[in-house]
């Protein structure tokens, strides 16, 4: 079993950063509420607890609390901002709010470089995002670093292997944020980095031998890094009981048939379905504008296009065809579809657009990983290039980039306009930079002068963003010549197209998708 480390989420985007952080050191982490309990806890048999950062005061009123009877079960704790704080607050020691709180850019001093902080230099910057600050600490515990706002900016208790940092040591801004936690995870709690995309994979084709046995499974290719790697991983488990189907939905990519075909039936041997679906698409779209009811649609139509192909390959064999369907969900997808500690944002496809009478058991093996983790173990597979570096694409396509109802007139202009975009951001060697770049068509019409004469065609919005893990992002700023190239391509290639706009919000408070 691999060894994991608890993050408990006190709100906001702390939690899953901080999360990403510990796999980066190597070490399995996982993300489990607040309200967790002390045999809830018992029963998961951590190695470590990080307390993450929040919003909220330890004094305000329904503020978030952690079970007392979790510092008891002798499990190495490290509080971060908030959860230092109620560490503190909860083990009698003082949390006041002084009128100095700390934000944004700090001055860490150690003044003597031992246990959490051996080998730290003796200054370092780190970033402060805090309202109260710890004044007096518990019984065993000490100061081990100071800011000017926070005289215990760090502090621990060895014996009792608790520990806590008013700073986030999980943003980049903190210069020695991961060495700070790479020593809690290694020297602390005394954990291997036994958390590799070796053994992901390992672990995982175990897993799918264990869920799915002699059993024939079918898996949804969507073209994307995710399922791909969903695919490759499920295939180098189960080999030929596997069954790809891609759905030509009609509001796909250009040129996402002929990739899906060229890496999975070509290069890996897979059998591979092609279903031609269009019609079926937009006629089930059609005088549909609300968002999450185009998300369901989309993905139950999915679903039911996929149990069609099971009774196919089932009809004369007796067994009643495959009953497992590998999808290549990511932790992410979990989040944002409201997974019991996050607010339901959107729901994806994959995740909380499935109809509720699925007749198929799923199967997916990559449920717990980042993007990062995933495109790591598509090179770990041997998946090429341009499939794992691909950016993402949403499970419900160009539907959910076209802002009103869908058309085929409206999906082959905007698949048009997306090549482009993303052509020219090839080309300016940017691609691999952004975390998503691509073209949204709001179903509007705008009054352009072409020629001599008057058009009244659509606009298109350009949107680049980068992130990490797409939990959090910002506008990308794109050079001006790169604007204007895909502009000009835009107005004079796009049959259609008559205005280009830039979208320059981030996530929050905008989602990187319209829709």
């Amino acid at each position: 079993m691999t060894d994991v480390v608890l993050v408990v989420d006190y709100g906001a985007q702390y939690a899953q950063l901080i999360a990403r952080r510990v796999r980066e050191a190597r070490v399995y982490s996982e993300i489990v509420r607040h309200d967790i309990t002390a045999a809830e806890v018992a029963a998961k048999a951590p190695k470590g607890i990080i307390l993450s950062g929040g919003p909220s005061s330890v004094y305000g009123e329904g503020a978030p609390r952690l079970d007392p009877g979790i510092t008891a079960l002798g499990i190495p704790i490290l509080g971060i901002c908030y959860g230092a704080q109620l560490l503190v607050h909860q083990l009698g020691g003082t949390v006041e709010a002084t009128g100095r709180g700390g934000y944004g850019r700090a001055e860490l001093e150690v003044p003597t470089s031992v246990d959490l902080l051996a080998d730290f230099p003796e200054r370092s910057v780190v970033w402060m995002s805090h309202g109260d600050t710890i004044t007096g600490l518990f019984d065993g515990a000490v100061a081990l670093a100071s800011t000017d706002d926070a005289p215990i900016a760090v502090f621990g208790d060895p014996d009792a292997k608790i520990y806590g940092t008013q700073f986030h040591p999980e943003v980049a801004h903190s210069v020695h944020g991961q060495d700070l936690l790479e020593r809690f995870l290694h020297h602390v709690c005394d954990l291997g980095g036994t958390w590799t995309h070796a053994s992901i994979i390992e672990t995982q084709v175990e897993a799918i031998k264990a869920q799915v046995g002699a059993a024939k499974v079918l898996c949804a290719l969507s073209g994307g890094v995710d399922s791909a790697v969903a695919a490759a991983l499920v295939h180098k488990a189960i080999g030929d009981q596997l069954t790809c189907v891609f759905v030509d939905t009609g509001l796909m990519r250009q040129g996402e048939g002929d990739q899906v075909d060229a890496t999975f039936r070509k290069q890996f041997q897979v059998d591979l379905i092609h279903v031609k679906a269009q019609d079926r698409f937009f006629d089930a779209l059609a005088g549909v504008t609300e968002p999450e009811a185009k998300r369901k649609i989309i993905g139950e139509l999915f679903i039911r296009i996929f149990e069609e192909v099971a009774r196919d390959l089932g009809a004369g064999s007796g067994d009643g065809g495959p009953k497992f369907l590998v999808q290549g969900t990511l932790y992410p997808d979990v989040i944002e579809s409201g997974s019991g500690h996050a607010a339901n944002i959107k729901s994806h496809h994959n995740v909380g657009g499935l109809p509720e009478d699925l007749d198929f058991d799923l199967v997916e093996p990559l449920r717990l990983l980042f993007k990062d983790e995933v495109r790591a173990v598509g090179e770990e597979l041997g998946l090429p290039a341009e499939i794992v570096w691909r950016q993402p694409f949403p499970g419900p396509g160009l539907g959910v980039r076209i802002i009103g109802e869908v058309t085929r007139e409206r999906a082959e202009i905007l698949a048009a306009a997306d090549a482009v975009v993303v052509d020219e951001i090839r080309r300016a060697g940017l691609y691999r930079h952004l975390w998503q770049s691509f073209a949204v068509l709001p179903a509007v019409r705008t009054v352009g002068v072409m020629g001599d004469g008057r058009t009244y065609a659509y606009p298109i919005i350009i949107r680049a963003v980068t992130s990490d893990d797409a939990m959090t992002a910002d506008w990308a700023r794109l050079p001006y010549d790169v604007i204007e190239r895909i502009s000009t391509r835009l107005i004079n290639e796009v049959d259609g197209v008559n205005r280009v706009a830039l979208d320059v919000t981030s996530k929050p408070p905008g989602t990187i998708e319209w829709e």
